[in-house]
């Protein structure tokens, strides 16, 4: 959970999941709150819903390219500022994707502290400033500006491992995190064949965070982790 002042809505659009993912959860530790979509017409779906302030919009979907959802866009009155995401890299690419009305061109690969970098810029144009996040679930509270975890008010002590861990879980609450996503975005690089340092770390997060008969982070068995939000 968020807590603080209402935070700025951002829709991802991207195709690859694992991409998808990192960039949301990018944001989302950011202070923002954010939705994704997988395709052109989910994300018109969702931007009529969610009604966005901002959006990450990869180029090439698989049913209709980032041009075209932009277009839509604002044929259907949003007006949001625009981020493309593309891994064209040409300057006649970057050209077309600013001149069809895109905001800035973010090219792949890229670092995910220069694309929320970007998205905070683009948000302060508008007027609209992100927030900065104190997460929770239940009495574990990790705050962010102050990068410190609390647990019924006592200060756990992380090592920056765990710390990073615990924030992607909290700020993925209620979702499932793959291990190959917990290694791509604590570790920042794969692992060949299976690790048992996902396990292991897991393991040492719940000693610090788990009460004797309640366990905060749920294991997804074959999938990954999740902390389930309350009831």
């Amino acid at each position: 959970m968020l807590s603080g002042m209402t935070a700025a809505k951002v829709l991802v659009v991207d195709d690859e999941e694992n991409i998808s993912f990192l960039v949301a959860s990018a944001l989302r530790m950011a202070g923002m709150d954010v939705e994704t979509a997988d395709s052109g017409s989910s994300a018109l779906s969702l931007a009529d819903s969610f009604r966005p302030d901002a959006l990450v919009l990869d180029i090439m979907l698989g049913d209709v390219d980032g041009y075209d959802v932009l277009r839509s866009l604002r044929s259907r009155g949003h007006t949001a500022p625009v981020l493309f995401l593309t891994a064209r890299t040409s300057t006649a690419d970057r050209v077309k994707g600013l001149t069809a009305g895109g905001d800035d061109y973010i090219t792949k690969p890229f670092a995910l502290e220069e694309l929320v970098a970007r998205v905070r810029v683009a948000l302060r144009r508008t007027g609209i400033a992100d927030s900065s996040p104190i997460l929770s679930a239940g009495d574990v509270v990790l705050d962010d500006d102050a990068h410190q975890v609390t647990k019924a008010g006592e200060v756990v002590h992380l090592t920056p491992t765990e710390y990073k861990l615990c924030r992607l879980l909290l700020t993925n609450a209620g979702r499932v995190v793959s291990r190959g996503q917990i290694l791509d975005h604590v570790w920042e690089y794969d692992f060949d064949g299976e690790s048992a340092i996902v396990e292991t770390f897991i393991s040492s997060l719940r000693k610090k965070l788990d009460d004797s008969d309640q366990r905060l982070i749920e294991t997804v068995r074959g999938v990954g982790y999740t902390i389930r939000r309350p009831s």
